[in-house]
């Protein structure tokens, strides 16, 4: 998923519907890192409910991710994040003034569409 642009994160609205929209993002170490206003729909759904999914943006070679988003403080961690932006993107995340959040993966699904369903996979916190 590093090769991704754009990944899809979905949430959960607090009437109990699904939410999905296009972020940028980067993974550093075992976290998937992306920033959002806070009074986005996607901010305020994650205050509601943490839990979330991220998907990239390749059906043929695709990955989901389910865990739950936490606002990111650590300043060195903020650090690692804004070096990972700036390589990828060109821009730092922090100039927004709005939260980062880290996905820490509880379970990821993967497929690749050409030899699916055999390469179909699931893989838990414990396995990864």
């Amino acid at each position: 998923m590093n090769g991704c642009r754009t990944f899809w994160v979905g949430t959960i609205h607090p009437e109990n519907r699904p939410h999905v929209m296009p972020v940028w993002g980067v993974w550093v170490d075992d976290a998937f890192y992306f920033s959002t206003g806070r009074k986005s729909r996607k901010g305020r759904n994650l205050a509601a409910n943490p839990a979330c999914t991220v998907t990239n943006d390749d059906g043929e070679e695709a990955v989901i991710v389910e865990g739950s988003a936490e606002e990111v403080k650590d300043a060195a961690v903020l650090e690692q994040v804004a070096g990972a932006y700036k390589k990828k993107y060109k821009m730092d995340p922090r100039s927004m003034g709005e939260p980062i959040f880290a996905v820490r993966p509880r379970t990821v699904f993967g497929f690749i569409e050409k030899s699916f369903p055999k390469s179909a996979t699931r893989w838990r916190v414990g396995n990864l």
